[in-house]
């Protein structure tokens, strides 16, 4: 029996779970479920990333502790992975006791054994809000491959990674503004000094896949930097030991929260933390990390860098996967394809899902489609139609007319047991994350076991008296089929495998036990296990997401409410609507100057803007835009005005118009800004 710990990536909190996340979790849970089937020792733990400037500003502008957010961030996804069947030993947050005590732990071995340094370094700064900015608040153009509207850490279009000083043309995601640069400590890792250790720990057979080895031999060859894990306060984190104003980088603290999400689970069930975390624990335990693809350079350079350096034991395997398409496209809040999990749950069996991405999922990390056509078409087909109705179409015969009680014998012995057989290559399948060729040898397995039921033609044998024991033996057949098919889906549809489990009345669905024929055995009467999918229910999925889009885009006359119409702005999700040029066309925008700006006493978010339109009144606009600027930084800037939107009577006061900005309402709004050149009450074509 071998000893396991096995960890998804932790996802951040400041926002719910959506079908994109899913991937990971779901093929985690799969990968746990098929390693405790087949008799290993598993601990599955995982944590919410709690840390960082975007969790800080997410709070002050929902006029919360950051606390207070990530705890009710927190229970949103456990509620979300719970509905999913995500079933973690321990879910915990980067914000606590043991993920501190870990965190100064590493860093101070590290420090203490010569691979930490300090250094000056001009940061980027944004004086209008008045902090110095997160990588992923800075955007410009990539220096290698010149991709506009990169982030200040990484570039998605070429995976590059460079510090956000080296972006051309940058600004700051919060202001819109152009940061200035302005000195400042950093504490740096010393990555060059495990070049040597990482190049060999890269290229062990096994320990990752070989395009992700590939592609980090790009960064060999580039040669490894100094890693800058120290951020300057305001930060809402963890304060490096021995300093006054200097916080823990989010990536430092991050991963160590899959030690410390173990550490809380062996101080509540009295397991061992150092069987698998200390040195030699290597040895005689394993621990495998799953990840995406765009998070490959934190986990296998930094991370085993760090634990190396700190004198624990390395990962096992990192294994990472691609991104989920919906319909050949990236999701799309305005196409209803951007499916948050609590949606999803409102309108579809969460196994069904379960089963698409099995079906898709292999060990590269290629990315994925959920074609929902297909979806629908697949689940129908095989789950239904194939799997469920092989029990539906023998159970009756043998509960009427035999009480339940199957043959003493197989009549085709053969047949059981080439299925029986299938599952040593089934196992491996699992084993390897090939999933989607675990699906479909038991699919063949399926396929043959309704063949036979074709071919033997029960319900009309059972017409005839005298049959009644060849009925009850074909049905023997069928049914030892359906139960060893159960052993093998029920990592992927622990729900409905129980329900089958129940009827079979059966103990166990170990793959042990499908060994042992169901011979002379009482089954319990059949209940339909599975329901067919409806196109209507996606339909209304569909819609329901959309309408998560309005949701978010129209302004309410209220305190709390995001006056403007900003979508999002996430490079990984397709946020345009579709709409005629006669619709576009209604729209009037014109140039405007900003005279007055303030603060609405008794609103978090808004500000009351006084604009100049190039009309003999001036305007007045409210903004939900207060989290990410103060009033007078804005004065005297021409922005863009929405005119001849209908005036919204608010709490406040009226609003005459809308001003544009970009981005997430709840993670950064950018002010759309023109040149001081631009003339107040231009129309804007």
């Amino acid at each position: 029996m071998r000893k396991i710990l096995v960890t998804s990536a932790l996802p951040y909190a400041n926002g719910p779970i959506h079908l994109g996340h899913l991937v990971e979790y779901i093929q985690t849970d799969i990968w746990v479920r098929a390693m405790r089937a087949l008799g290993h020792s598993v601990h599955y733990v995982c944590a919410d990333d709690a840390h960082g400037t975007a969790i800080m500003l997410k709070a002050q502008a929902n006029n919360v502790t950051p606390e207070a957010l990530i705890a009710e961030v927190k229970a949103d996804h456990e509620r979300d992975f719970a509905g999913f069947l995500v079933g973690f030993d321990n879910y915990y947050s980067t914000h606590s006791p043991e993920n501190r005590h870990y965190s100064e732990l590493i860093y101070k071995r590290l420090r203490d054994a010569g691979h930490i340094s300090t250094s000056e370094v001009e940061q980027l700064y944004d004086n209008e809000v008045g902090l110095f900015l997160a990588d992923r608040f800075v955007k410009g153009e990539c220096p290698q491959c010149h991709a506009k509207d990169q982030y200040g850490d990484n570039c998605e279009v070429c995976g590059t990674t460079y510090q956000a000083t080296e972006l051309i043309a940058p600004y700051s995601t919060l202001s819109g503004s152009t940061p200035v640069l302005k000195s400042s400590t950093h504490y740096f890792f010393n990555l060059p000094d495990f070049e040597a250790f990482l190049q060999d720990w890269t290229r062990q057979k096994g320990r990752l896949q070989s395009s992700i080895a590939n592609k980090l031999q790009e960064w060999f060859d580039a040669g490894l930097a100094r890693w800058d894990i120290s951020r300057d306060a305001p930060y809402f984190g963890f304060q490096i030991p021995d300093t006054e104003d200097k916080y823990f980088y989010v990536w430092l603290d991050a991963p160590v929260g899959y030690m410390a999400s173990f550490a809380n689970l062996c101080a509540r069930k009295g397991l061992s933390f150092d069987e698998f975390w200390a040195k030699e624990a290597a040895e005689h335990s394993e621990v495998h990390h799953f990840i995406g693809k765009d998070i490959v350079y934190f986990h296998a350079l930094f991370w085993p860098a760090m634990l190396e350096g700190a004198g624990f034991r390395t990962p096992t395997t990192i294994n990472a996967h691609g991104f989920l398409m919906v319909n050949g496209e990236k999701m799309s809040k305005s196409r209803g394809t951007f499916i948050k999990a609590a949606t999803y749950l409102e309108h579809l069996n969460p196994e069904y899902l379960r089963y698409y991405f099995a079906s898709k999922l292999s060990a590269t990390v290629e990315d994925i489609n959920l074609d929902l056509l297909d979806f629908m078409q697949k689940v129908n087909a095989d789950l239904v139609g194939k799997v469920v109705n092989i029990a539906s179409r023998s159970a009756g015969f043998i509960v009427k007319n035999h009480g339940g009680k199957l043959a003493d014998t197989l009549a085709e012995p053969a047949l059981v047991q080439s299925v029986i057989d299938a599952g040593d290559e089934i196992a491996r399948a699992y084993e390897a994350r090939e999933f989607s060729r675990a699906m479909r040898l038991i699919m063949a397995c399926a396929d043959q076991a309704n063949a036979y039921i074709d071919d033997k033609k029960p319900w009309a044998l059972n017409k005839i008296d005298g049959n009644q024991a060849e009925v009850q033996a074909i049905c023997t057949v069928a049914l030892n089929i359906f139960r060893q098919l159960m052993v093998y889906l029920a990592p992927v549809l622990p729900t409905l495998t129980a329900k089958a489990q129940a009827f079979l009345n059966i103990e166990s669905l170990d793959f042990s036990s499908r060994h042992t024929p169901l011979l002379g055995h009482t089954i319990n009467r059949f209940e339909p296990l599975m329901q067919r999918i409806e196109q209507t229910q996606i339909d209304a999925m569909i819609e329901a997401s959309k309408q998560d889009l309005v949701a978010v885009a129209t302004p309410q006359a209220d305190a709390k409410t995001q006056a403007t119409t900003n979508q999002s702005a996430n490079p990984t999700e397709d946020t345009a609507d579709t709409i005629g040029i006669e619709d576009f066309a209604k729209v009037e925008m014109k140039v405007a100057k900003v005279l007055a700006c303030d603060y609405v006493e008794g609103a978090d978010k808004l500000l009351r803007f006084t604009l100049d339109v190039g009309e003999d009144t001036p305007r007045n606009v409210f903004s939900g835009i207060r989290a990410f600027y103060t009033p007078e930084a804005l004065v005297g800037k021409k922005v863009i005005c929405v005119t001849n939107l209908a005036p919204r009577k608010m709490k406040f006061g009226v609003s005459q118009g809308m001003i544009l900005s970009a981005g997430e309402p709840k993670t950064g709004l950018t002010l759309i800004t023109l040149p001081d050149a631009a003339q107040v009450g231009d129309k804007l074509a």
